[in-house]
């Protein structure tokens, strides 16, 4: 069952069948209605969709064994952020957003910036609340799936959707000193978040913080040693005292700072293709759970033997490891040809039993 192979990988028993997860196949319209048989498009009702996107996530259809989901965003900051619009992803390009807004344009105003101030403090029992009833509605809505719910703006991610691009590496490149008392206060105040975590009764936390891009660091890394994974070390422990199973993710090439990560206390890495899957696998594959990674571009545009082949190169690293998990590793986008999805699947089928 899903969920057994899941909990077991997720406790690095080595289930006899690789589990996996995906990432937005399950708002992949045509490919929905192809696997389910149902009668679905980006402009059917709610009560539609969630129909067809349980019987594909369950075991009849892809049989995911694990969800990715978090609860605290960007939208916990309300008004008082960055807009830097969206690019079209979703079908019908319904997230697509050209509208863009400034909250600081000048970087000495990053640098006094206090998220209490601003932002004001949190009642740590409604957080408490907020996060066990997002993570029951998870379990109601994807029975067969190990659930979790989690933080996506822990750190970095928070400061560049406050800040934007712009005045985030315009601000450390000023003064890197005060950018990192910066990064300390959004710390304090994200703490709130995560000794709520760890009260509630929740097994499984997923913490995403994008401190990458496809080329590695975008600061020196030092200046992360002293500001960043000071803060996770704080973040995590409670959640480590309280039992819970720490997932990381971010997107790019992390592998840099695999061993700040591990040494944080996290209990498995979500790796895109650009991060080095069989490098930590090496280190970190008996003692970790593993999640990733194929690349999609192989799936938007690859030969079917190009598909069978990163399918392999995930599993041969994979199989060796008892948390690990098949996913295309950034995402399985609307415009990936239905017939490509449907052979990597079946592939992953066909190989999944160790």
């Amino acid at each position: 069952m899903s969920y057994d192979d899941g909990w077991s990988a997720i406790n690095l028993e080595m289930p006899e069948r690789v589990p996996r997860t995906e990432y937005s196949a399950e708002s992949h319209w045509p490919l929905i209605q192809t696997v389910t048989g149902i009668d679905v498009d980006a402009d059917s009702p709610f009560e539609v969709k969630q129909k067809a996107q349980r019987a594909f996530i369950g075991a009849d259809g892809w049989n995911y064994d694990f969800f990715w989901m978090v609860l605290i965003t960007a939208f916990e900051f309300g008004d008082i952020r960055t807009r830097m619009g969206h690019a079209e992803y979703a079908a019908n390009g319904s997230d697509f957003n050209d509208n863009t807004h400034q909250l600081f344009t000048d970087p000495e105003r990053v640098l006094a910036f206090d998220p209490y101030d601003i932002l004001g403090g949190k009642d740590h029992g409604q957080l408490v609340k907020n996060f066990e009833s997002h993570y029951r509605y998870q379990c109601r809505t994807n029975p067969d799936c190990v659930n979790m719910t989690g933080v996506y703006i822990t750190c970095l991610s928070g400061l560049i959707d406050l800040f934007g691009w712009n005045m985030l590496l315009m601000a450390a490149g000023i003064d890197a000193e005060r950018f990192g008392a910066v990064t300390h206060r959004y710390g304090k105040w994200m703490q709130q978040y995560f000794d709520a975590l760890a009260d509630a009764d929740v097994p499984v936390v997923m913490v995403h913080d994008d401190i990458v891009w496809s080329s590695g660091a975008y600061i020196n890394p030092e200046w992360y040693r002293r500001f960043v994974f000071p803060n996770y070390k704080k973040f995590f422990s409670p959640l480590i005292e309280s039992g819970k199973k720490i997932i990381f993710t971010s997107d790019g090439d992390y592998a840099l700072f695999a061993d700040d990560i591990a040494d944080c206390g996290v209990h498995g890495f979500v790796m895109e293709p650009w991060t080095d899957m069989a490098a930590i696998a090496e280190k970190y594959g008996k003692t970790h759970v593993l999640i990733g990674n194929a690349d999609t571009r192989v799936l938007l545009s690859g030969t079917k033997a190009d598909i069978q082949a990163e399918v392999r190169r995930c599993m041969d690293i994979g199989k060796q490891c008892p948390g690990f998990f098949m996913a295309v590793g950034n995402h399985i986008p609307v415009n990936t040809p239905v017939e490509n999805a449907l052979y990597y699947n079946e592939v992953y089928t066909a190989m999944s039993r160790r």
